[in-house]
């Protein structure tokens, strides 16, 4: 690949997936944020969906990690050089470095913030700038958050849910939660391990959630069979699982998610909840797709819901629409930190 000039890059730096958009060009990567290390050696041996298919596979001397917990980073280092990897493979090689947007949950705090920009930087970006993610996701969704008039948006990542209602391009009120797709699987674990005395990997706790995963009853009952040890004997054994099983094994981290969405209803103005009330909820993120979830949300507070097409993309797509932005938001950055000099 040939030098290119300086790029605009937008970042869903998420805690189950990472994914690249490119000024002009769109997504051009979608990656697992997984990265294996040889611990004798510090030394990257693969990183993105080859070193997922690491995870709960390696020898004593290679560990698969996920460098970000609950959307926020948990692993400095490893965060900095897997962004830089991924930056290069899809950037290639340029003359001038790339302006970045990377996306964070509305309930980051600054500190978070700051770990966010200097990974970033130390990554190779000239500059970094961070957005909300339910900003990005309604976005990305195809909102006009620039009216005067309120969208409710339920972003459902990997590590956080942000439910935000969101007027005249910012936040009115929100609320960040960290449970979401991860701590699904993790329920889903625990109640295998409860109900059946099997111990199963991550993956196979992810693929149940995809694959007959539901927050609400199904017409038809649906099963699977899945593969784990015996906590007893300590051999391979085989069980069957029913969707029924998920809706029990789901029902806490859904709980907590309606909680969330109820919260956020209940503090926000009458003049905006009659706005989603006509308007109804949108939800974004990978947790929108776990079946039966947009129904029990409507079912309990009675708004129409509906789930944006794409919705792994739409925090990515949003970041990348707000590069138009750079220029406004570099500025207003720059007036917000001299304004607190003048504070201090």
């Amino acid at each position: 690949m040939g030098f290119m000039l300086r790029n605009d890059v937008g970042i869903d730096l998420g805690t189950a997936s990472v994914l690249v958009y490119v000024k002009g060009k769109g997504i051009v990567l979608q990656e697992p944020s997984v990265v294996a290390i040889d611990q004798y050696t510090n030394r990257f041996l693969a990183v993105g969906e080859e070193a997922r298919k690491m995870l709960g596979r390696t020898p004593g001397n290679i560990v698969a990690i996920r460098p970000l917990k609950e959307g926020v980073i948990s692993d400095y280092n490893v965060t900095e050089r897997m962004l830089k990897y991924f930056i290069e493979k899809s950037l290639g090689r340029m003359l001038l470095k790339p302006r970045l947007m990377v996306c964070v949950p509305s309930g980051c705090t600054e500190v978070e913030k700051r770990a966010v920009i200097e990974a970033a930087n130390e990554a190779g970006a000239v500059k970094t700038l961070l957005i909300e993610e339910p900003i990005a996701a309604a976005i990305g969704a195809g909102l006009d958050i620039t009216a005067p008039t309120g969208n409710m948006v339920v972003d459902i990542g990997g590590g956080t849910t942000d439910v935000a209602v969101i007027s005249l391009g910012g936040i009115v009120v929100s609320r960040s939660i960290k449970v979401a797709g991860d701590n699904c699987d993790a329920a889903i674990t625990k109640f295998v391990r409860k109900k059946h005395d099997m111990m199963i990997g991550e993956r196979t706790a992810e693929k149940l959630k995809a694959t007959i995963g539901c927050a609400y009853p199904l017409e038809e009952e649906e099963f699977l069979e899945i593969k784990g040890r015996n906590l007893v004997s300590g051999l391979p054994m085989n069980v069957v699982i029913s969707s029924n099983d998920m809706l029990e094994a789901l029902k806490e981290p859904v709980a907590a998610i309606l909680e969330a969405v109820h919260y956020t209803l209940e503090r926000t103005p009458p003049e905006l909840a009659a706005d989603i009330s006509n308007q109804g909820i949108i939800m974004t993120g990978g947790g929108a797709l776990l079946r039966g979830l947009p129904e029990i949300i409507a079912e309990r507070t009675g708004i129409q819901v509906r789930v944006a097409e794409n919705p792994i993309e739409c925090v990515a797509v949003g970041t990348g629409k707000s590069l138009d932005w750079m220029e406004i938001l570099e500025k207003s950055n720059a007036q917000n930190n001299q304004t607190g000099r003048f504070k201090r």
